[in-house]
């Protein structure tokens, strides 16, 4: 499996939010360049980029910063965060951005999704947030009324590259996965599932990789790193 460390930009910061709260986000002394280049040279083999900003208000604050990480590193960079329109999508697979994250138009915007799945087929993940079960939006600040997996199975038969779920009641807290949750999504998602939200410790990693499913494709990990509760090299040798 995967294991893809995250670096989420706030005004150019990186940041750890606690259930997706902005006014709860924690400051990190990092340089989101240097972050990045570490994260490679300990053997990640794809890096998460959100922008935050950009979840919130559809636009890109932290972009330049973004193209940065992008040219300098040497691995796969994934990129989610105020992607609303075909233009902004066109400028980071222009840039170098191997794969972008659709989180809110993938619930708001279908045909957009659809019609940037045709364009770039592979390149497409989609962001799923869930917040009682149901899919939210606009950077979790918003809850919609559909079912994660009625949202998912709208792209059926289109060529999205993966789905990254991410539980926002466990996301930032260091409470470990929804194992269950994350499970019975795989069963059903007719596109691989990468977990996110809630990691703490080796054993989480190790009890996603214990249920040996055909359909978890990775785990997106953050704030355990930032807080040291993970050591990498370890944790890269357990996945």
């Amino acid at each position: 499996m995967l294991l893809i460390p995250a670096i989420d930009l706030l005004d150019g910061k990186v940041v750890r939010l606690k259930k997706g709260i902005m006014e709860n986000a924690t400051e990190y002394g990092h340089d989101p360049r240097d972050a990045a280049l570490m994260f490679a040279e300990l053997g990640a083999k794809r890096i998460h980029i959100v922008d935050l900003n950009g979840a919130r208000t559809g636009e890109n604050q932290n972009y330049k910063m973004i193209e940065e990480i992008a040219a300098k590193s040497n691995v796969e960079i994934e990129v989610g965060g105020g992607i609303r329109d075909m233009r902004r999508l066109d400028d980071f697979i222009n840039m170098g951005v191997n794969y972008t994250i659709l989180g809110t138009v993938a619930v708001k915007k279908p045909e957009f999704v659809k019609e940037a799945m045709l364009k770039y087929p592979g390149k497409i993940v989609l962001g799923i947030d869930a917040k009682n079960g149901k899919a939210a939006t606009e950077g979790w600040y918003e809850a919609s009324s559909e079912d994660v997996i009625n949202v998912i199975n709208r792209y059926k038969g289109f060529d999205c590259e993966s789905v990254i779920f991410t539980d926002i009641e466990k996301d930032g807290m260091l409470g470990g996965l929804n194992i269950g949750m994350i499970r019975s999504l795989a069963d059903v998602s007719p596109f691989p599932i990468i977990a996110s939200g809630g990691v703490a410790s080796l054993d989480d990693l190790k009890s996603l990789k214990q249920l040996n499913h055909k359909n978890i494709k990775g785990c997106v990990i953050g704030k355990a790193i930032y807080e040291g509760y993970i050591n990498l090299d370890e944790a890269f040798r357990v996945l």
